[in-house]
């Protein structure tokens, strides 16, 4: 049987146990302080990112946990997986609401409860297939970032102790919109530092996210269909657990304004093809490289389950929005790499003041309001706002590979 877990450690992250352990025993004392008896709210819970971390903090015991996510179905999952874990403590106060973040039915739970200990916002749109056309830019600039300044507008009502927002690497020198519009949230979560505190991350990709080209490939190989990935793409990775982890110590253990990230090496980033084969193997079969995508999908549809071979496709990047390589932090910004064992920690960074965040945020929103707005003017008026952005069109998205 094949095992997600063991295989995520031997042939990805190459780490038996989680690269934070250390970090989190050294931390207990403190974090068991900032989080047992407390009441805790997880917005976007459902996703790979934000599940982990509701499984990091159960370990300490809060005293409720309030989850929203729209994904009724990965609710429903979060509940059962929790709730079926060997000596994982789960509230009597464990409730999840599918629900936008941004609905008055939130705003109404938020002032009622009379808001939370902590919070932690990983509702996002974070595929950089996120930016196809207009109406795709939209709606992710409208969730990364228009809906996440009115929850902070809403949690100056009662501010929590911890606030805590997932970033990304790709907000390092942004490439893509999806990238950007995190560095804009980055921003955007700083200027409020003043009435709560706030910290933020970037990390690596997690593997097999849900969603992600890896997690793909399981579903492809169930329905008998060939793998695809690039060949020239190299990235961090770090495994669902970590992922949790990381966002607990910077929620937790971080000062206001700062931003955390694993200590990783270029040593460590790998390509997707490299991954694939590995997958491949782990799964019983020899790859099958092919020359095209029709070439691939034929082999599949006349092979066997019981055949050695399984056909896969590796091709050079060729959308937009893609990056070469991943970097956590950018020159000019003050690092830390020797508070924490396995996490580097950005202490000062460039930020934005309140006034220009909101005259950027009111030119967004006017540009969305005129029927005939482009994405290229989007990508301009983003490129006033961080001048290092380098977005290049290249007329091809994800969604148009296999």
């Amino acid at each position: 049987m094949f095992n997600l877990e063991k295989f995520i450690a031997d042939s990805v992250t190459f780490r038996p146990t989680s690269m934070f352990e250390p970090d989190i025993k050294a931390n207990a004392e403190t974090l068991t302080r900032e989080i047992k008896g407390k009441k805790v709210c997880v917005i976007g819970g459902a996703g790979s990112i934000g599940s982990s971390f509701i499984k990091a903090v159960l370990r300490f015991e809060p005293k409720s946990v309030v989850v929203v996510d729209l994904n009724e179905n990965g609710l429903a999952e979060l509940v059962r997986d929790v709730r079926s874990t060997n000596g994982l403590y789960v509230p009597d106060e464990f409730r999840c609401y599918t629900l936008n973040f941004a609905d008055p039915i939130f705003e109404r739970i938020f002032r009622e409860e009379k808001g939370f200990d902590i919070v932690a916002n990983f509702s996002a749109h974070k595929h950089v297939r996120s930016e196809k056309d207009r109406y795709s830019v939209q709606a992710l600039i409208e969730n990364n970032d228009i809906k996440a300044k009115k929850l902070m507008d809403l949690l100056t009502v009662y501010p929590p102790k911890h606030f805590f927002c997932v970033s990304t690497d790709k907000a390092a020198n942004p490439v893509n919109i999806m990238g950007a519009s995190k560095r804009i949230m980055e921003d955007l979560v700083m200027a409020y530092n003043k009435y709560f505190k706030v910290t933020t991350a970037r990390f690596a990709n997690v593997a097999f996210s849900n969603g992600s080209l890896p997690d793909g490939w399981i579903h492809r190989l169930q329905k008998k269909q060939p793998l695809a990935a690039p060949s020239d793409v190299k990235r961090y990775f770090v495994s669902p657990e970590e992922s949790g982890q990381i966002c607990m110590l910077a929620c937790i253990l971080g000062n206001g304004g700062e931003v955390f990230f694993p200590k990783l090496g270029e040593d460590q980033m790998l390509t997707f093809s490299s991954i694939c084969d590995q997958f491949v193997k782990a799964e019983g079969f020899e790859k099958k490289e092919c020359g095209s995508d029709a070439e691939a999908k034929k082999y599949a549809s006349e092979m066997s389950y019981e055949g050695t071979t399984y056909p896969v496709v590796y091709f050079k990047s060729d959308t937009t929005g893609e990056k070469a390589y991943e970097e956590f932090y950018i020159p000019g910004e003050r690092i830390n790499m020797n508070r924490f064992m396995a996490l580097g920690v950005v202490e000062e960074t460039t930020r934005r003041p309140m006034p220009e965040v909101n005259a950027f945020f009111d030119k967004l929103e006017a540009l969305f309001a005129k029927e005939d707005f482009t994405k290229a003017q989007v990508v301009e008026a983003i490129k006033e706002f961080i001048p290092n952005f380098e977005h290049e069109e290249k007329g091809k998205n994800l969604d148009q590979k296999m």
